[in-house]
């Protein structure tokens, strides 16, 4: 394994790098304010018009949809890797500013890897163009989402149509009201084997029956994109918005999920980075009962455990990245259920001791941190949980010692 980067990484990099410095970083202040100009207007769920304007930068030198292999860079996903870590340094903005921001990434692969061309044609090439966004509807209230074998959603044959009954939560970017598309999860085929029940349907947002419940907040922060309890009444699509093949949804739901997950552990990975920047920052100016913070035991503890930790975690993230790139990413499987649970974990702790380090400002709006907090907690969540890629790295390891 060799984790040089790239000639075209390094390429990448740097530019990425200034844009952050440059354009990123000076526009977080700009991007909250408008943020709380929106919501007093009663339009929380609007973009701030700061976005906008990056994203015309972003694609103006070269930084969009940097993700996709094919879409014209070549950036490998071990190449990628190293930019999205970059970007995580910035996760309310940066991404959705270069096009990379989930879950339209995610939904772009599926649609990408699956979609028939007329499906490409009205709604892929509007989200790599950054006109539309789009949703993921595949976790249920009122099931343990983490085996998605049990979703209730029905998706019924009708003539030339599915209908679709059923209700979700947690439909990340559904509140934005640039969200036109969601890709729905339910059961097509109840009497399959447990795999083959679930299909996947794209169902435009303003279909009839589509109702938005409510918002779901995160530690009690209201997101620009939303996360969305939706109810499918007597939805009606046509067969031809099925996604990949009657009986797949759980296969491409698998396909989607790989890539992803380095994606968001690189991320988590820029999180860390900062928190780690702003806590050594944070400490070599405070100086409770005569001495430094910095010059503190625990916190050189802390510091340099940090070190450690961010570099053991991003060297398996490499790895895994590096597998999907060379064998596929059935091959990683296991490396990819280790990251998910190993670099939320690290970003947590890290960005929790950067809060400590800060006091009462740590868990306030004056810094990012206590944002940051919020997300990499939740992440121990999303996309599965904790415990379920536990098992399957044990299982995987047993594997290894039976007849």
């Amino acid at each position: 394994m060799d984790f040089t980067l790239s000639a075209k990484t390094i390429e990448y990099a740097a530019k990425l790098q200034t844009f952050m410095d440059a354009e990123i970083f000076p526009a977080e202040s700009i991007y909250h304010q408008q943020r709380q100009e929106l919501s007093a207007a009663g339009k929380a769920h609007h973009l701030p018009p700061v976005i906008e304007e990056l994203k015309k930068k972003a694609r103006s030198l070269g930084l969009w949809n940097l993700f996709l292999p094919h879409y014209g860079h070549g950036l490998t996903v071990t190449d990628y890797a190293t930019l999205a870590e970059i970007t995580g340094w910035s996760p309310e903005i940066a991404p959705e500013a270069i096009n990379c921001a989930a879950p339209d990434t995610g939904n772009m692969e599926l649609l990408d890897m699956f979609g028939t061309d007329s499906q490409k044609k009205r709604w892929l090439e509007p989200l790599l163009n950054g006109e539309i966004r789009s949703g993921f509807s595949m976790t249920e209230p009122d099931v343990a989402s983490s085996d998605a074998r049990n979703i209730k959603t029905q998706i019924i044959r009708d003539g030339n149509d599915f209908v679709i009954n059923g209700t979700k939560w947690w439909t990340t970017g559904a509140m934005d009201q640039r969200c036109e598309i969601l890709i729905v999860m339910g059961k097509t085929n109840p009497d399959a084997d447990d795999h083959h029940q679930q299909s996947m349907v794209l169902v435009p947002t303003k279909t009839p029956g589509v109702t938005v419940v409510r918002n779901l907040t995160v530690f009690g922060y209201e997101e620009q994109h939303g996360h969305a309890e939706i109810s499918f009444t007597d939805v009606r699509v046509p067969v031809e918005n099925l996604l990949g093949g009657a009986g797949e949804g759980f296969a491409l739901a698998q396909a989607r999920l790989g890539p992803g997950r380095i994606h968001h552990c690189m991320r988590a990975i820029g999180m860390a980075e900062r928190a780690l920047k702003l806590m050594i920052e944070r400490a070599m100016v405070r100086s409770p009962f005569g001495k430094d913070l910095v010059q503190q035991g625990v916190v050189q503890e802390w510091i340099a455990q940090a070190r450690i930790d961010i570099e053991q975690a991003r060297l398996l993230v490499l790895k895994s990245a590096w597998i999907i790139d060379t064998h596929g990413v059935k091959n990683a499987r296991k490396e990819i259920a280790a990251i998910k649970v190993a670099v939320p974990k690290m970003a947590e702790r890290i960005i929790d001791h950067a809060i400590q380090s800060y006091g009462g400002a740590g868990v306030s709006q004056d810094t990012p941190l206590a944002a940051m907090y919020a997300g990499i907690r939740s992440m121990r969540i999303v996309d599965g949980p904790d415990e379920v890629h536990i098992r399957d790295i044990a299982r995987l390891e047993i594997k290894n010692y039976l007849p």
